[in-house]
């Protein structure tokens, strides 16, 4: 065997172990992190209200809050419920408004306060979508380093075998 080819075979072996090992841990933290996510937001007791939901959200009618992909949708329902309470304008919008009444405006005040807890709410919501989606990531990833670790085996163990 020459050199090259058994450090080619030792290479891809260590590389390939590393990565076969890593794979299963990085799809467990992933796992674990969704985990984490779904407990959080079941103690917040989010839940969809029984009815009249838009009809592209009329599947979650009645559901728990518990994953990612149900924050994202329940953060539509209040940023639907904002924009209504808000007359259709934006935080910024209702903020504006209220500064150049010159902050007096009781009616603004309340809208702003409204606009505000709203936003910060969808806001949390959406970060916990996106942590799923980032929990979801290291899932596939930890899958694909599994397999291309696993290749890297077999490359290595072909290699030794052409001897």
């Amino acid at each position: 065997m020459s050199a090259v080819r058994g450090a080619a075979r030792a290479l891809l072996g260590a590389a390939g172990a590393a990565m076969v090992a890593a794979g299963p841990v990085m799809a467990a933290r992933g796992l674990q992190a969704r985990g984490e996510i779904r407990d959080e937001l079941r103690r917040q007791a989010i839940s969809f209200p029984g009815k009249g939901l838009p009809a592209e959200l009329a599947a979650h009618q009645g559901r728990d809050v518990l994953t990612g992909p149900q924050a994202r949708a329940y953060a539509q329902v209040i940023g639907r419920n904002v924009l209504t309470a808000t007359g259709g304008r934006t935080y910024a919008q209702v903020s504006a408004e209220l500064f150049a009444a010159g902050g007096e405006d009781a009616e603004l005040e309340s809208r702003r306060q409204t606009a505000f807890t709203g936003q910060m709410l969808r806001a949390s919501l959406l970060n916990a979508y996106q942590a799923w989606q980032l929990g979801n990531l290291v899932i596939g990833l930890g899958g694909l380093l599994t397999v291309t670790g696993a290749a890297l085996l077999a490359t290595g163990a072909t290699l030794a075998g052409d001897e």
